[in-house]
């Protein structure tokens, strides 16, 4: 395989994430979950720290998403039929994204609770 030129190895990097848009509903849910936190951190202007810590949480969780899919992908094509180590590689991989994504939850409530808990106190209170 001939190495593509930069322009093309975009388009193969956008044509995949694509793929992922079109055919992984997670991918879409965190997505939009990611549009809410960020509109969020934009209501609450938090702090450019605060900022780097949840572009790099969002950034990790659709990272690992691709990766999961690339997993399935990769096995379905390997095994077609039922196998207890393809199924292994798909629930581990699917598990690795589920463990991220919690993760990500605690960060999101860690970084934008306090200031919202205050910004709801001094609204209502």
């Amino acid at each position: 395989m001939k190495n593509p030129n930069l322009k093309r190895s975009f388009g193969n990097a956008f044509a995949g994430l694509w793929a992922v848009w079109r055919t992984q509903r997670n991918a879409r849910i965190e997505v939009g979950i990611s549009l809410a936190v960020i509109a969020m951190g934009l209501l609450l202007r938090i702090g450019a720290l605060e900022w780097a810590v949840l572009v790099l949480t969002i950034g990790l969780v659709l990272t690992a998403e691709c990766l999961n899919t690339v997993v399935e992908a990769v096995v379905d094509l390997a095994s077609p039929g039922y196998h207890d180590l393809a199924k292994l590689a798909k629930d581990a991989s699917a598990g690795a994204v589920l463990l991220l994504s919690i993760f990500s939850v605690i960060i999101g409530l860690l970084i934008l609770g306090p200031p919202l808990a205050h910004w709801i106190l001094s609204a209502f209170g």
